[in-house]
């Protein structure tokens, strides 16, 4: 059950006050304040992709409704690295204020700043790497090396009078990483030593026992999938991750095939990557996709966006023959990724799309051609043992992950009383160790749908969805203003009901019947005669066709 909303108390001097925005309950929008002395420090700034359910939205943004009065006190965003769930909200967070400085390693802040260009928006930003410590107003920062699924990710540890707050990121503890950069374990160990008084740590796959696979697993698959393609191999994956890029270029390099990026996010995201020295192309392997129709079949591989079954991204447009490249017998397509959760109809939608054109898809499901970027269950019980933090809260996943991650704390020891199952919008305060849940904040969906901002409402979704699924039926009817009789009308148009408008012939009796008896019952007023009307519509379209679709009634006076 959603825990009830109560306003915190004015915050005490010396004391941290840490609110998660996003990020709980969800995979996505991952985003937490923390405040001391009347300043505050951003972590992460991220979005969530739209499901199925929610028509017409191109991302869902955290609610900042609590900072907008608050903006000036903002010191900074430490961004914890480049994916889109942790960096893709900062441009509207910076639209509010665009000199609030963003910190983050050199990939991370380069991906975020090609982002806020697309907005007009040049940051004022602070490159940080492992190791390196910064004093922001009253918050120390140090920042610790984790390995993901994305190079140059960092946990950052937030120091200040009120106690140490330690905070992952997305993480997992890869023993033979592609680029050698593994989890910091010793950093930890000393930070656990000094006293780690609030552990924030990912919980994706706090269900999931033993460990993570290790990342290197995966090129041996995917070069035997290369290998015995016989035409055209087309790998999806997310744009952002640089390692399944690496290792799709070196299995193409080395079965003689050449690499072609497909979609905008891929190509920025890899350029700036290959740019600045995290991703290393074989000499001649890239070729612009226009001419890698120029390119046998058997000798190119495309590299696209699209392994969520996002509707718009180019697997999707291949799926659907709305692409220039159309998938066919003898090709092969690799989904070179996990599912988000929500996202696995959208997903095996293009799947079984894919695999009518004739071509063979090879999946998560069927072969070993993805491993995740957090760690599971073995991983954190190590680190909850190495660090034996004072309080636990467990961020980044949806209730069963973060329930999950809970219970292993509990089993290495930590108390259940200083173990926070939170969501988002929970107020925690930190002193002298101890932590207290002080408030709930009232915090909602922020939808973005084109140009616009949170102007979008559920109620708005919600109209969607019928129009989507039951269709929509308008009438116009046009009424003596004395004496409420029907004199024209009633007209009615129906789109996505029924093909023939014949079919309304039985109601209009019933229209003009209940707008004689309101008329006879002294009722008047347009408003309600136009309610009259959509409830009289409504009935009869439940009761014969089982329907509930949208009704827009018109009464006209004349």
């Amino acid at each position: 059950m959603p825990n009830a909303v109560f306003d915190p108390p004015e915050l005490a001097k010396g004391t941290l006050r840490v609110t998660p925005i996003g990020g709980l309950g969800e995979v996505g929008r991952n985003m937490t304040t923390f405040e001391i002395d009347g300043k505050i420090l951003i972590v992460d700034c991220g979005v969530l992709f739209p499901e199925e359910y929610q028509p017409g939205v191109d991302l869902i943004l955290p609610d900042m409704s609590e900072l907008k009065d608050r903006l000036d006190d903002v010191l900074g965003v430490v961004l914890t690295h480049g994916h889109e769930d942790h960096i893709g909200a900062v441009p509207y967070l910076l639209r509010m204020r665009s000199d609030i400085p963003i910190i983050g390693s050199g990939l991370t802040l380069a991906l975020t700043e090609a982002k806020l260009k697309e907005h007009r928006i040049k940051p004022y930003s602070l490159t940080v790497k492992e190791g390196q410590t910064e004093q922001l107003g009253p918050f120390e920062l140090e920042f610790v090396a984790v390995n993901h699924s994305i190079p140059d990710a960092l946990a950052v540890a937030i120091k200040t009078e009120a106690g140490t707050v330690l905070a992952t990121g997305d993480f997992k503890m890869d023993q033979l990483p592609l680029d050698g950069r593994i989890t910091d374990l010793r950093s930890f160990a000393r930070l656990g030593a000094d006293g780690v008084d609030l552990f924030l740590v990912d919980s994706t796959n706090a269900d999931v026992p033993g460990f993570t696979p290790l990342e290197r697993s995966i090129g041996p698959v995917l070069d035997q999938v290369i290998a015995r393609a016989p035409r055209r191999v087309i790998v999806a994956s997310f744009s952002s991750h640089v390692h399944r890029v690496q290792q799709v270029l070196d299995a193409a390099h080395a079965n003689g095939r050449r690499v072609a990026l497909l979609g905008r996010s891929m190509v920025r995201n890899m350029t700036i990557a290959a740019d600045l020295g995290y991703l290393r192309v074989p000499e001649g392997v890239l070729i612009d996709y226009k001419k890698a129709t120029d390119i046998p079949d058997d000798k190119i591989v495309y590299m696209s966006t699209g392994s969520q079954g996002e509707p718009m991204a180019v697997l999707s447009r291949m799926a659907n023959l709305d692409h220039a490249i159309e998938p066919g017998p003898g090709d092969t397509v690799i989904l070179a990724s996990s599912q988000i959760p929500g996202n696995e109809s959208a997903i095996y939608r293009v799947i079984d799309g894919l695999t009518k054109l004739g071509a063979t898809v090879v999946h998560k499901g069927n072969a070993k051609v993805h491993v995740s970027g957090h760690a599971a269950a073995g991983e954190l019980l190590y680190c909850y043992n190495i660090l034996k933090p004072k309080n636990v809260l467990p961020v980044h996943g949806e209730y069963r992950h973060l329930i999950a991650n809970a219970k292993l704390a509990q089993d290495t020891g930590i108390a259940e009383e200083n173990t926070f199952l939170a969501e988002n919008g929970t107020v925690l305060d930190l002193k002298d160790g101890h932590v207290d849940v002080v408030g709930q904040l009232d915090l909602g969906f922020v939808y973005v749908d084109g140009a616009s901002v949170g102007e979008i409402t559920d109620a708005d979704l919600k109209d969607r969805r019928i129009l989507g699924e039951e269709g929509f039926i308008s009438i116009i009817v046009v009424v003596e203003a004395q004496t409420g009789r029907v004199v024209s009308g009633p007209e009615i148009h129906a789109r996505g009901f029924a093909e023939d408008d014949a079919v309304f012939d039985k109601v209009r009796p019933k229209i003009v019947s209940a707008l004689a008896e309101a008329a006879g019952n002294g009722v008047r007023d347009q408003h309600a005669l136009q309610q009259v009307v959509r409830r009289t519509v409504g009935r009869w379209v439940n009761t014969s066709y089982r329907r509930r679709p949208m009704i827009v009634p018109l009464v006209i006076e004349a």
